[in-house]
């Protein structure tokens, strides 16, 4: 028997990859009745698993009328990419200090691995166009990179930013004909600069990183020929 909280969190996962792919557009609407017939389960686990994503920002509660995927504004995408710029920023900053880096090799050389297959896979994907590929592991890739060189605290607030983004860029990215030339793809770069502990590198990229986030709520997103 699959115990409560474990379906609340396979639920709340479901849920998550559904709004991250734009299946369920902001604006939608629903009720815990709705999902909690659609994914066969009691109201319980429902209901909680809607609350943790509307305490992540992905859900609004709507008194006495359920829940609806919430609107990031295009004003929300800059701030939001501006607050993880400078904690992304000041994480690295931390990494590369005066005192030197903590050296990569100390590392379980596992953890290592596992960071450059998800870069080499978000690569690929974002070569390919492939948006759905992509946010799966370009999510992961930063959360075990900040995990490298920080705090679980840094890279949970990271990734709630990094989630909302994608909810706001993805619909927008869906319509350009060209979206290839649209993702950044500079994961295995970045890491191979940490990974020897390249401060200038790593600086560059994560600049790149952010100036491409950046340019994505300054530039049309275009659609047919």
């Amino acid at each position: 028997m699959i115990k409560r909280s474990t379906l609340r969190a396979q639920i709340a996962s479901a849920l998550r990859d559904e709004i991250l792919a734009g299946r369920l557009p902001a604006g939608s609407h629903f009720t815990v009745k709705e999902i909690a017939e659609q994914y066969g389960v009691s109201a319980t686990p429902v209901r909680e698993a809607l609350v943790d994503l509307a305490a992540q920002g992905l859900l609004d509660v709507e008194q006495h009328r359920g829940f609806r995927v919430h609107e990031f504004t295009i004003d929300d995408y800059r701030a939001m990419v501006k607050a993880r710029m400078v904690v992304l920023d000041g994480l690295f900053h931390g990494y590369f200090a005066d005192d030197g880096p903590v050296p990569m090799l100390t590392l379980d050389d596992a953890v290592l691995a596992s960071v450059r297959r998800r870069a080499e896979a978000a690569v690929r994907a974002a070569r390919a166009g492939d948006l759905d590929v992509l946010i799966g592991y370009d999510l992961r890739y930063w959360r075990e990179l900040g995990d490298v060189i920080g705090n679980r605290y840094i890279c949970d607030f990271l990734d709630r930013l990094r989630v909302q983004c994608w909810v706001f860029s993805v619909p927008c990215l869906r319509a350009e004909r060209d979206l290839a030339n649209r993702l950044w793809s500079g994961h295995r770069e970045l890491v191979d600069a940490v990974e020897r502990d390249d401060a200038e590198a790593t600086q560059r990229l994560v600049t790149d990183y952010h100036q491409h986030a950046l340019a994505l709520a300054e530039k049309p997103m275009r659609s047919g020929p």
